[in-house]
């Protein structure tokens, strides 16, 4: 390793140990938990036609400014998930324990999406409170309608599809087998709450694997008909299941388990190792 990438390694290790970027990004993981909180009951409402919003995370950041104390709430979320997109990309750079095996190399990448997530859920925040259009589903399907008018550019949405359909995948799998513990630090957690944590982070990711891998089919979908509709990401997966009978239970399903995984981010603000 040359000394240049020794020494970026070494700043971001020391930046990565900081005491305030530490409380900030544990008071993210609240904000976090708020927003798919938010989500979940979005979620029920779509499931039982009662709701005309945006059924994603931005839908949720709507609905809080919605409510007298919700644009100052906006701010802080926002501060608190760009102190966890900061931590997540130090862990990209300089990894959890330095070491260089395949799974390490895949935690770093992991962390990179992560703090891209964290980044682009804050900037949606942020166009939230000063009041323009934060849409993530119109986003989605304006940009798909775009590439669609390019040559190729059906490929591309239908290559989007199958990566999506694919992150979905790896969600549900990485909840199935619980590979999230062990960024927990368990052995802190009393005995009567460790395994109702593992549970909620179990039902969290694979409600959000399920709904990642519809959407991702939408997207293949929406590619092959030529239907931007289709590709506006979580909002039209679980919009697309309400309008089934056996849809709505399961949108059910995927809305308490959304919520459970906002119950684990919770957890996670004092137990996630950072």
């Amino acid at each position: 390793m040359s000394s240049t990438a020794s020494n970026v390694k070494y700043h971001a290790s020391r930046a990565a140990d900081s005491k305030p970027l530490e409380y900030l990004a544990r008071g993210g993981f609240v904000g976090y938990g708020i927003i798919h909180l938010l989500f979940a009951w979005i979620a029920l409402q779509v499931a039982f036609g009662g709701s005309g919003q945006e059924s994603d995370q931005s839908g949720a950041l709507q609905e809080l400014a919605r409510h007298s104390y919700g644009k100052t709430l906006l701010v802080i979320i926002a501060i608190g998930l760009a102190a966890m997109a900061i931590w997540q990309a130090f862990e990209a750079v300089v990894g959890e324990s330095g070491e260089q095996n395949r799974t390490a190399v895949a935690e770093r990448v992991l962390s990179g999406v992560r703090a891209v997530l964290y980044v682009y859920l804050g900037w949606m925040a942020v166009k939230v409170v000063q009041g323009a259009n934060a849409s993530m589903g119109d986003s989605y399907e304006s940009k798909s309608s775009g590439l669609m008018q390019s040559t190729g550019g059906r490929w591309l949405v239908g290559l989007a599809g199958l990566a999506v359909l694919g992150v979905g995948i790896g969600i549900f799998v990485y909840g199935l087998r619980r590979k999230f513990t062990k960024h927990l630090n368990t052995q802190q957690m009393p005995a009567s709450t460790r395994q109702p944590i593992v549970r909620l982070g179990m039902a969290g990711y694979l409600a959000k694997g399920t709904a990642y891998a519809i959407a991702g089919v939408l997207f293949v979908t929406a590619a092959v008909t030529y239907d931007p509709d289709k590709a506006r990401g979580l909002d039209a997966a679980l919009k697309t299941l309400a309008g089934h009978p056996w849809g709505v239970w399961l949108l059910v399903l995927i809305a308490a388990g959304i919520a459970a995984f906002g119950a684990y981010c919770f957890a996670q603000a004092k137990y996630r190792k950072i």
